[in-house]
């Protein structure tokens, strides 16, 4: 089933939570929408399920309006970041239990209930503590006991408000690639929450960036890293510096670095910010490339299989973060105190 959010706006009381949003979800698409705490997207996956509504704008199904339907009818699946299971309720009944409350003339029958949800503990792998308790289960398993609950309906749409929130580092990797390959084999349209921007550029087909109630860039994980729309984008999608300059007739300098600027060939000396991400800093010993410029190495961390150095620009200026491979770091072969030369591979300047 195909989404759309047409012109949405919301506020609670003198806050706007959304502003004007724009979207487009395609079947079968597996779709993240990320940004900081605040920024609205629990709210608007809330509006497509129908637990809030708008002050402007409507959502649609297939191209119909969702205005008038219950969450019943508009077929969705929702998942909460602290699970929301029946303590009281087996792993068999809690799965089940969408199942059993619907209407008796729509309601399966008790054998069509066992086998849906015993082929949802298998898919989950999850059959051989269909007779435990949540209580008895592990952060990780509560989770996939409340995915597979939401699956039991069939919804034709599958939300998910930050679902590995509440789990640690270890067991967020396992079920975040647990999540893709279910979604490949199932193929429902999905729309899922997170602040973590990595657990959305592996997971998701499409990234939707949110700030303050907007959409600041809309587009594949690759499309929205290579090629931030905003600084914000930039600032938000893993580590970046910043230098700050200005911009006149096409030519950049910012903080020690001078580039090209042709997007901003009408700029007559404006303030401009350049941005680049540690791995486009390339390093060198020696200052062979006219473009390369003198930095100090100031302090070198180990990162498993990376290595960050923080460098101060001789010619003064922000701070310098580099990010080399352990085999690139060894080859350098510098240490604090000493001397060597960068160059930004690839820089990006906004006004």
């Amino acid at each position: 089933m195909s989404i759309e959010v047409r012109n949405i706006t919301k506020r609670f009381g003198d806050f706007a939570a959304l502003r004007d949003i724009n979207l487009q979800f395609s079947t079968g698409e597996l779709v993240a929408l990320l940004g900081p705490s605040g920024c609205g997207k629990t709210t608007l996956l809330r509006i497509i399920a129908g637990l809030e509504f708008p002050e402007t704008g409507d959502v649609l199904f297939d191209g119909k309006s969702a205005a008038e339907r219950t969450v019943r009818q508009r077929r969705v699946g929702f998942v909460f970041q602290h699970y929301a299971l029946f303590r009281h309720m087996s792993v068999f009944e809690n799965v089940a239990f969408g199942l059993r409350v619907r209407p008796r003339k729509f309601r399966p029958s008790n054998a069509e209930i066992r086998d849906k949800v015993n082929t949802l503990l298998k898919l989950i792998q999850m059959e051989h503590l269909a007779r435990h308790y949540p209580a008895q289960l592990s952060g990780g398993q509560r989770q996939r006991v409340a995915l597979a609950r939401a699956l039991a309906v069939e919804p034709s749409v599958l939300l998910l408000d930050e679902p590995f929130g509440a789990l640690d580092a270890k067991v967020r990797l396992e079920l975040r690639r647990w999540l893709r390959r279910l979604h490949d084999e199932l193929h429902v349209t999905s729309v899922f929450v997170t602040h973590d921007q990595e657990e959305a550029l592996e997971v998701a087909d499409r990234v939707v960036l949110m700030n303050a109630g907007r959409v600041e860039q809309v587009g594949t994980p690759e499309e929205v890293y290579d090629n931030p729309a905003t600084p914000f984008v930039y600032t938000f999608l893993g580590h970046v510096n910043i230098f700050r300059g200005r911009v006149h007739r096409g030519h950049a300098q910012v903080g020690a670095v001078e580039i090209d600027a042709p997007e901003y060939t009408d700029a007559d000396n404006a303030p401009a910010v350049g941005y680049v991400r540690p791995h486009d800093v390339e390093v060198f010993r020696e200052a062979g490339d006219p473009l390369a410029i003198p930095a100090r190495v100031v302090r070198v961390q180990m990162l498993g299989p990376l290595v960050r150095l923080e460098l101060a620009t001789l010619s003064g200026g922000d701070p310098l973060e580099a990010q080399l491979t352990r085999k690139g770091f060894q080859e350098l072969n510098a240490r604090p105190g000493e001397t060597v030369y960068v160059k930004m591979a690839n820089m990006r300047v906004f006004i």
